[in-house]
């Protein structure tokens, strides 16, 4: 059997009981490394886990999967997911070759932060499609995502934007002298994200168009989502730009403009001061 194992959002303790049982009888264990981080690394995850753990990157996954299906037809292999194991299309593929070579499979949910952005009071029925806004380079500034920010706000929908990961990334230069020296992780920040979208508006309003989201539209920044030093904050497009809720990851939701007024209660509890800049103040849990 193959079993796909969401490992929530925060911690080693974040697995379900069910989750636990199946990954302490498997024979192999995989943890996959690249959509998503634990606030804890892989010894912390081994010692409550009881097992050892078998890193699986981008490259393992999507390129060489038939090593992690290897023999889960006669024993139990697990793939170990932060948050869902459906929070990525990788591992929808997995499971689609492992059912090709006759593999039956199991899947174990947990939460992810498509569910947990409702700690912030924003109410999830009322999200539209989700985004995701990628490191801009000199050469490659992609708007494309916009479009469905747009769109969603004229349905009067809430945008979640996932913000860009780089793990196991190679330069342009290591890439094509084929040489495997990889760059320091990265993790796109709220204030990351939203400097690129208030450039996005003002390219929109150079082009003549009038933008979906201003600098005054009403967004919501989010960190380490299910850790105990989770943080978030509500202000402007304007005020993300500029606050600090420190380590990875983070989110960034673009409101969908009339708020319930249980969403602005709940909203309020996390405002950014209005003569802070810093997010020292901002409310966490």
């Amino acid at each position: 059997m193959l079993y796909m194992i969401g490992l929530g959002l925060g911690d080693a303790k974040d697995i379900t009981v069910k989750g636990l049982e199946v990954v302490r009888r498997c024979s192999r264990v995989y943890l996959e490394t690249y959509t998503s981080v634990l606030t804890v690394g892989k010894e912390v995850l081994e010692e409550f886990y009881e097992r050892k753990l078998i890193l699986a990157d981008r490259e393992e996954v999507e390129q060489e999967a038939d090593n992690i299906l290897k023999d889960a037809d006669i024993s139990d292999v697990a793939f170990l997911v932060v948050g869902d194991p459906f929070g990525a299309t990788t591992h929808s593929d997995l499971i689609l070759r492992a059912t090709k070579l006759g593999i039956p499979y199991r899947v174990i949910h947990n939460a992810s932060i498509m569910n947990a952005v409702g700690c912030c009071g924003l109410q999830l029925y009322k999200f539209g499609e989700t985004v995701s806004i990628v490191f801009w380079t000199d050469t490659w500034r992609p708007e494309s995502f916009f479009d469905k920010v747009k769109k969603n706000r004229q349905n009067g929908m809430h945008t979640l934007c996932l913000l860009d990961i780089k793990v196991k990334e190679q330069s342009l230069e290591n890439l094509i002298k084929g040489r495997k020296i990889y760059e320091p992780p990265r993790y796109m920040s709220v204030n990351q994200a939203a400097q690129q979208l208030l450039e996005i508006v003002q390219n929109q309003r150079i082009r003549g168009e009038e933008p979906a989201v201003t600098e005054e539209t009403l967004c919501v920044g989010l960190a380490r989502v299910g850790a105990e030093d989770q943080k978030i904050a509500a202000g402007t497009l304007q005020q993300m730009s500029t606050v600090d809720l420190g380590g990875p990851l983070h989110s960034l939701i673009i409101t969908g403009g009339s708020l319930h007024p249980l969403e602005m209660e709940m909203l309020s509890l996390f405002t950014i001061p209005e003569n802070s800049s810093e997010a020292q103040s901002i409310g966490g849990l």
